[in-house]
């Protein structure tokens, strides 16, 4: 009878490691002999950045609401490059995802004057949540918008973004949206979270209506009453 329990218990514990995702977070600086790479390991580092990259996986989950595996995007190791993306790929942004991996720019890091930290940190969560968001056929503006949201929440937004009901049209993306989907959101909590799990399996913009009755036109107008219809 012992040995039945304890097979038992071993079958309940198999059964409960499938259905649990494990994610593997791995960051290595590329390039550290360049002006971004020693910033990078002089003032933020190795380490930081990974705990950081975990912290921003387990927030995009929570504001997306997904609680379980299921409701998530298979993917079981995220990368983290810090590089001359310039030089490498052709590519002068200060990061971009690309399947499970992420790139960031030793250039923008060199050339930044604030508070370095701060700036990756937000970036990496607004490059963290393009891995894990649902975007099927989604407008690119609204990609990033939600992004945005994401990094707004963490309360990891810069200065120089616009304010509440600055911007248009509303899906111009990054802050502008970010903002706007942040008032949505204020109608009816979950908002996002919501949009982002219909977004699994396409895109409409009647999505707005489904979940908050008007269409996102009529919204976005009523947003930018709110405040005073700023440009």
């Amino acid at each position: 009878m012992a040995h039945l329990k304890i097979f038992l218990s071993y079958l309940l514990l198999l059964s409960f490691l499938q259905g649990f995702q494990a994610v593997e977070y791995n960051v290595v600086n590329n390039d550290p002999n360049t002006p971004g790479g020693m910033i990078f390991n002089n003032r933020i580092g190795v380490d930081y950045f990974r705990q950081q990259l975990e912290a921003a996986s387990a927030f995009t989950w929570q504001t997306f609401r997904q609680t379980t595996a299921a409701d998530r995007k298979n993917i079981q190791r995220i990368n983290v490059f810090i590089e001359d993306t310039v030089a490498r790929a052709n590519i002068d942004v200060p990061a971009y995802a690309s399947g499970g991996d992420l790139h960031f720019n030793t250039r923008y890091i060199a050339q930044y004057s604030g508070d370095v930290r701060r700036e990756l940190t937000g970036v990496l969560y607004h490059e963290t949540t393009h891995i894990w968001q649902w975007s099927n056929r989604a407008p690119g503006g609204l990609i990033e918008g939600i992004a945005d949201y994401v990094r707004l929440k963490a309360n990891l937004a810069p200065s120089h973004w616009v304010q509440p009901g600055a911007g248009s049209p509303w899906n111009r993306g990054y802050d502008v949206t970010a903002r706007f989907l942040d008032y949505c959101n204020s109608l009816k909590e979950g908002f996002v979270a919501e949009l982002n799990g219909k977004m699994r399996n396409g895109y409409s913009d009647n999505f707005f209506v489904e979940i908050l009755g008007k269409p996102v036109d009529q919204l976005f107008r009523e947003y930018k009453a709110r405040y005073g219809n700023q440009p």
